[in-house]
């Protein structure tokens, strides 16, 4: 077996449910996520030989996070060209009213940015610096969307917004 497909066996096997989830909290929608893991690891393991498992996490996250982007614009650019009333949003007809609903629907109403800013620093447990490194972005273009996402998410979900010495939200 080579090593790019023993590596590609052992990441789908161990984090193949954690790298849906985070699909999941990018898109919202399990079929879309599972589609963005799929994506992501064609990408990954055809453009180049990876083996190292750890490496090639963090190489299809970002790619996963690239190619949500990509959707989101190009959906955008659709969405402008379609009639208003053929591309209506999708409503939630059986509304949950557990916190895992409520939090879901919040996390759609932010940006495609302030989402990914949002999942990477909370989800992932990255720093500001390494966010602002998947994305290529500067450390305060990500500060600020986590700031804008946490007053966001605070006023969706019915919550205080804390506020720490420094001026920043607390999630």
């Amino acid at each position: 077996m080579a090593a790019w497909d023993r590596a590609l066996t052992e990441l789908v096997q161990q984090r193949g449910a954690a790298l849906k989830r985070y699909g999941y909290l990018l898109c919202g929608n399990s079929s879309e996520a599972e589609d963005l893991v799929q994506d992501a690891l064609v990408r990954t393991f055809t453009s180049s030989q990876r083996s190292d498992v750890a490496q090639v996490e963090q190489y299809v996250r970002k790619i996963m996070l690239n190619i949500f982007l990509d959707r989101v614009r190009r959906r955008r650019v659709w969405e402008r060209l379609l009639p208003l009333t053929a591309m209506s949003p999708r409503q939630d007809q059986h509304a949950q009213t557990d916190l895992r609903g409520d939090l879901r629907r919040a996390l759609m109403e932010l940006s495609p940015r302030q989402r990914a800013c949002v999942v990477l620093h909370y989800y992932l447990d990255l720093s500001v610096l390494e966010s602002s490194d998947h994305l290529g972005l500067s450390p305060g273009t990500v500060k600020r969307h986590l700031h804008e996402a946490r007053i966001r998410l605070a006023d969706h979900l019915g919550s205080p917004d804390h506020t720490t010495e420094d001026g920043y939200a607390t999630p």
